[in-house]
């Protein structure tokens, strides 16, 4: 294989196997303390994976506490109502994730009794996980030797071998550098690497357990001008009468977040008055600020929700953020 070669060529056996070494040797002494880390279930593995996806750990952990007490497992999440399972996601973004681990749930104890295919090739039968999903949770919890590739993973290898590296290459050279005898730990502590000292922009190179065998030691050369930030202005109203909010909820056609509940939005605020109050929101390109206004909603359709029943409802990311803001969450 000829991508095989041309690492081999780059890494002598024992280099490879220094690699792996020195890898390992650093996460067993450096690893954090993830409350997803403490179990191999599947079940568990499964769900911080899912929620890992783009977005950040320290935004997941308290939701992974909150969503494995409200579903501790597979059995419970099959049998929960999506609107329960929304509920629980609030706050995470990617909303099709949730819906996906819902599906996932329902096929694995229908089909298969409740237990996780074991392997990368059966996992991927299921919906909502792909190359990557699958390989985390076949390495992590059932000891399989199968390389994981995110962006931690890519950013160490591709300066590792001073290279961009893409495609069947990038995992080829993910599962070159393996170790066989523990693929699960292998896996986390080349994500870990990425995440706490090869980071994308101003690496530790110092506190590298690779450093002598890294071929850039910072930073690769970018391969192209990233996309500008947009910006955006958007506005809402908070409307709030005898303990309950007023609420819209999303087309259940819509292409971002169908179904999620929200705030509802406003055009026809003029510049006589000054909102409530102002907070910043990203999603992917584009930067918003958003109005938040203490007014009468204009819209008929929606509904009135009670503030001690929030916690449970399936709010948009952007609801959540203006409602803890006004401290009704």
């Amino acid at each position: 294989m000829k991508t095989r070669q041309s690492i081999q060529s780059s890494f002598s056996v024992p280099q490879q196997r220094r690699l792996r070494k020195s890898i390992l040797a650093w996460y067993d002494l450096h690893r954090r303390d993830l409350p997803w880390r403490a179990s191999r279930d599947p079940y568990r593995v499964w769900l911080s994976e899912i929620m890992l996806q783009q977005t950040r750990v320290a935004a997941v952990i308290e939701h992974y506490r909150k969503f494995l007490s409200r579903f501790p497992t597979v059995e419970k999440l099959a049998a929960a109502r999506e609107a329960s399972v929304l509920a629980a996601w609030s706050g995470l973004g990617y909303y099709r994730r949730a819906r996906m681990m819902h599906a996932a749930a329902k096929v694995i104890v229908r089909e298969h009794g409740g237990n996780f295919p074991k392997s990368e090739e059966g996992l991927r039968t299921l919906p909502g996980i792909g190359r990557y999903t699958a390989a985390a949770i076949a390495s992590i919890a059932f000891g399989e030797p199968v390389a994981v590739v995110d962006g931690n993973v890519e950013r160490v290898l591709q300066r590792v071998a001073g290279k961009r590296l893409a495609g069947e290459e990038l995992w080829n050279t993910a599962n070159y550098f393996l170790d066989a005898k523990r693929p699960g730990d292998f896996n986390q502590a080349m994500m870990e690497l990425g995440a706490v000292v090869c980071t994308p922009r101003t690496p530790i190179c110092l506190t590298c357990p690779v450093i002598e065998m890294c071929a850039t030691r910072g930073e690769l050369a970018p391969a192209g001008k990233t996309a500008p930030q947009k910006k955006r202005e958007i506005q809402y109203v908070l409307d709030v009468r005898n303990g309950e909010v007023f609420l819209v909820q999303r087309a259940r056609d819509a292409s971002l977040m169908p179904g999620m509940w929200e705030l509802p939005e406003t055009t026809s605020m003029n510049g006589g008055s000054r909102p409530t109050f102002t907070l910043r929101h990203s999603i992917t390109l584009t930067d918003y600020t958003v109005q938040v206004w203490s007014a009468a909603s204009s819209r008929e359709l929606g509904k009135w929700t009670p503030v001690a029943r929030l916690p449970k409802v399936a709010l948009t990311g952007l609801a959540r953020k203006i409602l803890r803001k006004a401290a009704m969450l």
